[in-house]
């Protein structure tokens, strides 16, 4: 007999989802989907709003990653008014960015996605948590994490006016410069920043890699899937979160595609289900065949691990070094492992605090010339590199400066088609003949957290419409009136 199974809510992550996994008479895995049920409308409701306020916000769609959405909307500001920031405000925006860097993966990993290493994935699931972290890895170690997520807020906070919202986006430039007494509290923070990436890389390889089982279950072919990966790189090829040139690999590793971000619309599509509120972007180039991988479908992928598959490396010291002990420990690029996210954005994380060093003691970065005067409106793309992943903004502004058209494409519907090819192969691997536990639908949930999804920030339109339907009763519950997306019925 068929058998339905439904993890819902899925937990540990930014927003709802559900994950419904089919079993065959055999008690095997037919198939598994990972469905959205929830819809945010920021795109809709974002056309007539000044262009100016889009920085503000779309900062509201995540009160995880919003200074993602801060600076990729200010940067799509950027295009649109025909204005180029002076080098002090981008340094100054950069800078803000590694601060949410530092406090995001941090979060990630020690509250989200490491219980399942640091606690187990079978650990029982009132331990698989930041408190379960906490009685494994030390007092010492949860007041650390504590201090240095604070520390990546507070830059964020004096560099963007806000710890969480910032405010200080404007099409070329930003509001606020650096005073020195502010330079010589980051610099305090980042330097005690880069020590304590050191030591959660430390944690990660003698918990993680260390242990025989764990490493088995990276490498296990429930976790492995081969797709285009796609991020941003500057010219050497080094992985840059503000700034840089759209580089596609295919699942072999090769050079795809490397495009502008406003070009963007060139190279990428999106596909829609009707069974969730979230798209499926593709290559254009290659096409959407359905739900596998391999180079003959469009699916890609974006954030860490994806970053670390289009990149020839760091070009901050640590982080490169660790760059290369991953390579050598794992056999090279492609990584193709979904868990092997973790690791990626770890050395992240490490990377943020390195250059958020150098760009605290660069002598620019108390310019007081931090705008550049705009020029006329029209239509603007900003791309930046969220925690997640690409992080595309694209507006189209009217003669008066009001926001005509709003498309954005998130970290988590770049990678909505390899979430649930994740979801269905990792329930495959794990679950047959009917056995079925919680840890084993934990191991299948492990396939999404490795992305850190944020499904709030992943459904902002359906086309179509919202299927609304709104029924009308009278005083004695008699029928009156039916209407579906605002269209009466008779």
């Amino acid at each position: 007999m068929k058998k339905t199974i439904t993890i819902d809510p899925v937990t540990r992550l930014e927003g709802h989802g559900k994950i419904t996994i089919f079993l065959n008479d055999h008690g095997d895995v037919d198939n598994a989907y990972l469905q959205i049920p929830e819809l945010r409308g920021f795109e809709r409701f974002s056309q007539g709003m000044r262009a100016e306020d889009m920085p503000q916000i779309t900062s509201r769609i995540c009160g995880v990653c919003p200074v993602a959405h801060h600076f990729a909307a200010t940067k799509a500001l950027d295009a649109a008014f025909h204005v180029e920031p002076s080098s002090a405000a981008k340094k100054l925006r950069e800078l803000l960015y590694c601060g949410y860097i530092i406090y995001d993966h941090i979060l990630h990993f020690y509250f989200l996605g490491g219980p399942d290493f640091v606690v187990g994935p079978d650990a029982p699931v009132e331990k698989r948590n930041i408190l379960g972290v906490i009685e494994k890895t030390g007092l010492n170690v949860a007041k650390e994490v504590i201090t240095h997520r604070a520390y990546g807020q507070k830059i964020t906070g004096i560099l963007g006016g806000k710890a969480t919202h910032p405010v200080c986006g404007l099409p070329g430039g930003v509001s606020k410069g650096l005073k020195h007494e502010e330079v010589a509290e980051i610099k305090t923070m980042v330097d005690s920043c880069v020590k304590f990436a050191q030591t959660t890389l430390q944690i990660f390889d003698d918990i993680v890699l260390k242990n025989r089982s764990y490493v088995d279950m990276i490498r296990s072919p429930a976790y492995q899937l081969k797709t285009y990966n796609m991020g941003l790189v500057d010219k050497k090829n080094h992985m840059n979160f503000y700034d840089g040139i759209i580089r596609v690999t295919d699942p072999d590793g090769s050079e795809t595609l490397r495009f502008e971000g406003a070009d963007y619309t060139n190279h990428l599509a999106e596909h829609v289900e009707d069974w969730t509120y979230m798209k499926y972007p593709y290559l254009k180039k290659i096409g959407w065949h359905g739900f596998q991988d391999g180079k003959t479908n469009g699916i890609y992928r974006v954030g860490p691990l994806a970053r670390l598959n289009v990149s020839d490396g760091y070009s901050t010291p640590l982080a490169e070094k660790e760059y290369k002990r991953l390579m050598d420990t794992l056999g090279g690029k492609p990584v193709n492992s979904t868990l092997v996210y973790h690791w990626a954005r770890l050395i992240e994380l490490l990377y943020a605090t390195e250059r958020a060093k150098e760009l605290i003691h660069d002598s620019e970065i108390t310019s007081t010339h931090i705008r550049t005067k705009v020029g006329e409106p029209g239509e603007g793309i900003g791309v930046i590199e969220a925690a997640r992943g690409t992080l595309i903004h694209h507006y189209d502004v009217d003669t008066n400066g009001l926001i005509k058209k709003a498309n954005l494409v998130v970290a988590t519907v770049h990678n909505a088609g390899a979430l649930t090819l994740s979801v269905r192969d990792a329930a495959k691997g794990v679950i047959s003949k009917g056995k079925v536990d919680a840890g084993l639908l934990n191991r299948v949930e492990m396939a999404f957290r490795a992305y850190d999804p944020c499904f709030g920030c992943a459904t902002h339109s359906l086309p179509g419409g919202f299927p609304l339907e709104i029924t009308i009763y009278n005083h004695r519950k008699q029928v009156m009136q039916k209407m579906s997306n605002c269209e009466e019925e008779v």
